[in-house]
């Protein structure tokens, strides 16, 4: 019997072992492209040709203030936080709002509207980019931030990942919060919206990284450079500084930063909040 555990012991260890050597090749094959923009950004043009160019010999920090600097790449940095972020606030306000109705208030024609929010999930934007161009062109929108900004303050995905987050909430609490006398913005604020805060989360994260990068609608919506985003200022990296691919590497690391820093941050909320729901609804 002793040998018998043992043997089963010394499997179980050897199984253990080789999914750690397993997840760390992943890692290692997932993670050598950002170690290689790391080198290369630190490397001159004359070095970039040698074979040692990654080799970690020293830390240079040069090129970021030229990636900043001349290649603007700080105007576009910010440019992409405002847009985001506001991207973010309406989203999840227009989210929460309408999953806590399509969740719990009967009205006429949720059913339909349900199936509307649904139905727009498989339309690409693609599909209505003309017509909003064309709207916000109308407007006299051209060049502004809330051109960048409006065309995705309603999300339906959103919206349906809200409406399943609130049907997972126990029936039970809502009805002791009516009789406690609140109303339905007072049971969204005390009540429902605590319960679903890795929802929320999760929802501002995925609404960050979708709106930081967007290429096509900025593009269209932007004439001033001034007013372009991340994405767009990495195309006109190569016309700013030339073949320099240390600062276009550099300004590639500092357009990633804030996703990576998001990503590692909110990781569990990320996962928690993408399966909430998915059980229940």
């Amino acid at each position: 019997m002793a040998a018998d555990a043992k043997r089963i012991e010394l499997a179980a260890g050897s199984k253990l072992v080789a999914r750690y050597l397993l997840l760390a090749l992943v890692a290692a094959i997932v993670l050598f492209p950002v170690y290689a923009a790391v080198m290369v950004a630190q490397k001159s043009l004359t070095e970039l040709g040698s074979l040692d160019v990654l080799v970690p010999d020293r830390i240079d920090l040069g090129s970021v203030p030229t990636a900043l600097g001349e290649a603007r790449m700080g105007r576009y940095l910010v440019n992409s936080a405002v847009v985001s972020v506001a991207i973010v606030i309406g989203q999840v306000v227009t989210s929460v709002l309408a999953g806590y109705a399509l969740a719990f208030l009967d009205f006429t024609g949720r059913r339909a509207l349900l199936a509307a929010v649904a139905a727009s999930l498989i339309i690409p934007f693609e599909v209505t980019v003309v017509v909003n161009f064309e709207t916000v062109q109308q407007l006299g929108g051209v060049d502004t931030y809330w051109a960048l900004v409006l065309p995705f303050v309603a999300f339906p995905l959103g919206i349906f990942l809200m409406r399943q987050a609130f049907l997972g909430i126990p029936r039970d609490l809502l009805d002791a919060a009516v009789v406690d006398g609140y109303g339905h913005l007072g049971i969204l604020r005390s009540v429902a919206l605590p319960l679903v805060r890795s929802t929320v989360a999760a929802l501002s994260l995925f609404s960050f990284l979708l709106a930081w990068n967007q290429y096509l609608w900025p593009l269209l919506v932007t004439n001033r450079d001034d007013r372009r985003t991340v994405q767009i200022g990495l195309k006109q990296l190569t016309g700013a500084v030339g073949p320099d691919l240390g600062v276009i590497m550099t300004a590639t690391l500092l357009a990633t930063i804030p996703i990576l820093v998001l990503l590692v941050v909110f990781e569990r909320q990320l996962i928690r909040g993408l399966t909430a729901g998915s059980v229940k609804g």
